[in-house]
């Protein structure tokens, strides 16, 4: 089985995106025998109100039986928008939603904004994951109306992050800069419940890393479709006898991503 841990449907406002609906979505999964993948709306991260993106999410996936079998829907949520408490209720409660992705950087707020702090423990009460992604496209070729270069985060920004809030669940997507921190913040990780997906070109070293965090760190993600549909899963399959058994690569394929999502 195959879990996507990093997927969407919309629009990206600086390029054109291909397989960005449902329908296309479902077909490059079929395509490639991926069972379920996590989504949120790429329009919630540029909608001046990001519930609008969810709402249309939601819309969609109601409107087709095999959309709500096979796709996990996250909010995208800004903690500093007005009303954001409701729209989180109603996300949680009405539209079922399974988690919520952050976006600090694009909805201009710091990771240790009190408002942010809040929605990540209310979250945390609802059982509910929180994504946050180190980069969103790559911004050596970037719009000049993306975020500047080099507004990537690192995996050590998140550690304000997770320090505040310990006991929430984590995914953290799209991995880039150097992923290996020091001794007190790589035990720090290690004992938070978070994974990791393997979209990003951070983990090139990827055997090395599993070693460093542990093998239920890391789970399958494809950042689908900004970054190609394959690399996710080839860093998985690509792994030598030596580096990682059978039994660890289904922890990669969808055993971790089950654990996090409590499904």
């Amino acid at each position: 089985m195959l879990i996507d841990m990093n997927a969407y449907v919309g629009h990206w406002p600086f390029r054109k995106l291909n397989y960005n609906t449902c329908e296309s979505l479902l077909g490059r999964m079929n395509q490639f025998g991926v069972d379920l993948s996590v989504i949120s709306n790429l329009n919630g991260i540029f909608y001046q109100n990001p519930q609008s993106a969810n709402e249309e999410l939601y819309e969609t996936l109601q409107s087709d039986k095999s959309f709500e079998d096979r796709f996990i829907p996250f909010a995208v949520m800004n903690p500093i928008y007005a009303g954001w408490k409701n729209d989180f209720q109603v996300c949680s409660e009405k539209m079922d939603m399974k988690g919520i992705r952050l976006y600090p950087r694009y909805h201009n707020y710091e990771i240790t904004n009190p408002s942010c702090i809040e929605l990540v423990k209310s979250a945390r009460d609802r059982n509910m994951p929180v994504a946050l992604s180190l980069r969103m496209s790559d911004s050596r070729a970037t719009s000049w109306m993306d975020l500047e270069r080099g507004s990537e985060w690192s995996l050590r920004d998140l550690i304000p992050l997770i320090k505040e809030v310990p006991d929430a669940r984590y995914l953290i997507l799209n991995i880039v800069g150097n992923p290996f921190l020091d001794e007190e913040e790589t035990e720090l990780l290690k004992k938070t419940n978070l994974v990791m997906d393997t979209s990003g070109r951070g983990l090139r070293r990827f055997a090395e890393l599993l070693e460093r965090y542990g093998r239920d760190k890391f789970a399958f993600g494809t950042h689908s479709p900004i970054l190609d549909y394959v690399t996710g899963a080839l860093r998985i399959e690509s792994l030598r006898d030596s580096e990682a058994d059978n039994k660890t690569k289904n922890l990669l394929r969808d055993g971790n991503a089950k654990r996090i999502l409590n499904i």
